[in-house]
């Protein structure tokens, strides 16, 4: 599977390459999504072409459980996990299950340079006992599939790399850190010694730095760069 990616040397190759997989591993699906902060899409896999088109035109990328939960997680995600209860969501997974997509899934979450965020998903139609086995059996072989997928795609589509984001100043490091710790903003404040309204003035700063919507935008992306450590 390694050699088939290694060997790629074009979207289509990568797309064959996805069908090759689905095919070894004898799943229903197999699907890279790359998903840049602009919202920008790009990717391959298995799922039905009527299906990709609908997703998009639906713009289900604002609303899909499986994005939004592997978002917030750096380890593999069996979408059982997920949040399925809003009446969104529940709409969203029965027009998939109608497009062909299997009721069983486990995705990848995946961080490139400069605050890329993309996934890499197995998707199967089988009961529970047979999934929890087969991605148990698997699992350290999805994340190293995972992995050169995405390397396979930055090499293939430099362009679409995030600009690197301006660094952040000490105190916007320190900012976000004990944020990212848990602390409220007045707890911050007080830690640092400065006031309110200097704490929302660094935050505000390093938010637009790492091209964050909000702050707890901004602490996800802090540590998905490394900015900062805990």
């Amino acid at each position: 599977m390694l050699t088939g990616l290694e060997s790629a040397d074009s979207h289509a190759t990568l797309q064959a390459v996805s069908e090759d997989l689905r095919t070894d591993l004898d799943v229903s699906h197999v699907v890279y999504h790359w998903v840049s902060g602009s919202g920008d899409q790009y990717g391959c896999g298995t799922y039905d072409p009527a299906w990709v088109e609908r997703y998009m035109e639906k713009g289900y990328l604002r609303i899909d459980p499986v994005v939004l939960g592997c978002f917030q997680s750096f380890h593999p995600v069996d979408w059982k996990q997920l949040d399925w209860t809003s009446r969104a969501a529940r709409a969203f997974l029965a027009d998939a299950v109608a497009h062909g997509v299997g009721n069983q899934g486990f995705s990848v979450p995946i961080r490139g340079p400069n605050g890329q965020f993309a996934l890499f998903t197995i998707n199967h139609f089988c009961d529970d006992e047979v999934w929890a086995r087969f991605t148990g059996d698997r699992r350290r072989d999805l994340i190293l599939l995972a992995n050169a997928f995405n390397q396979k795609a930055l090499e293939l589509q430099p362009g679409r790399r995030p600009q690197e984001a301006a660094a952040l100043s000490p105190r916007e490091v320190e900012a976000l850190t004990l944020l990212a710790l848990g602390h409220n903003r007045a707890q911050v404040a007080d830690t640092l010694s400065i006031s309110e309204h200097t704490l929302r003035v660094y935050i505000e700063s390093a938010r637009h730095k790492l091209g964050a919507i909000n702050t707890t935008h901004a602490v996800a992306r802090a540590l998905q760069r490394g900015a900062i450590v805990l």
